[in-house]
């Protein structure tokens, strides 16, 4: 049995679709936010590999390591918003983020 182009696209719909759903229905949770985030760029990803694999052409496989680094970037900043939030505040709560408009 071959693994074929739909199979990659079908996988990278499910963990999109996860990655939403944790956005929309965990709105508490920053953490969990972040990583809903980084769901949907690694759906993203398996798309432009699966593609770039599907057409014979390296531009997807280009494309997936920035958006890796982006990802990277993103948690890597998210994570110190989060940590001096927590320093600041004592919880991770979103109702609390608008305090630090200023």
């Amino acid at each position: 049995m071959e693994i074929a182009l739909p199979h990659y696209l079908s996988v990278a719909a499910m963990l999109f679709t996860i990655g939403v759903f944790g956005i929309f229905v965990n709105r508490k949770n920053v953490i969990i936010i972040l990583m809903s985030v980084e769901l949907i760029l690694l759906a993203v990803n398996i798309n432009f590999v699966a593609f770039s694999t599907h057409l014979n052409d390296v531009a997807g496989q280009v494309m997936a390591m920035f958006v890796l680094t982006v990802a990277a970037a993103e948690a890597a900043v998210g994570l110190a918003i989060l940590v001096t939030f927590f320093r600041n505040r004592g919880d991770i709560a979103v109702d609390d983020a608008s305090v630090m408009k200023g």
